[in-house]
């Protein structure tokens, strides 16, 4: 018997990213006030709470859709950065009503394709992304792409791809 677990630990050891994570400590849920992000935010919730976790709320602020037209860029970018901001507290105020502890709001600008798989993934050592299915059409698919898809692709983590009920309306109310 002593020798199986000896040789069941070299191969934990060995082989990390072949066994499946029972627990997670760090989730990061991008959250953007969809239906596919509240749906996944919900989702988070339980996770968090069921493995006590640090649940990192994220929103990225896609600098390439404000306008560089001089003289609105500014003003943009302050109603997306106060959006942002207000949407950031009000799934905060929801987790902690839930019963998640740790909690961790990050606000970021930039492509969020490209911050949330990797800068942001390893700024917070998480173990687990939490991210809607998006609700494109095959046009919209193939002009502005996938956040989850690339997020899947590209991740140094696990994914969760969570897709909406289509039955269920999605707002604060509901979420929990």
């Amino acid at each position: 018997m002593e020798v199986l677990e000896i040789k069941l630990r070299n191969y934990q050891k060995k082989n990390r990213s072949d066994l499946m994570i029972s627990s997670y400590e760090n989730i990061l849920v991008a959250v953007d006030g969809s239906k596919g992000s509240n749906a996944a935010f919900q989702k988070s919730l339980h996770i968090a709470k069921r493995n006590n976790s640090t649940l990192h709320i994220v929103n990225v602020i896609d600098t390439s859709m404000v306008t560089t037209i001089p003289g609105y860029e500014d003003s943009l970018l302050k109603e997306y950065t106060k959006f942002a901001e207000d949407l950031l507290q009000a799934h905060k105020t929801i987790a902690e009503s839930f019963g998640v502890i740790n909690i961790n709001l990050i606000l970021e600008y930039g492509s969020p394709k490209a911050i949330i798989p990797k800068a942001i993934v390893e700024k917070v050592n998480a173990d687990l992304i939490v991210c809607g299915a998006n609700g494109l059409n095959a046009l919209e698919r193939f002009l502005v792409g996938s956040v989850s898809k690339h997020i899947v692709q590209s991740a140094i983590c696990d994914v969760l791809v969570v897709r909406p009920d289509k039955n269920m309306e999605y707002n604060n109310e509901q979420i929990l």
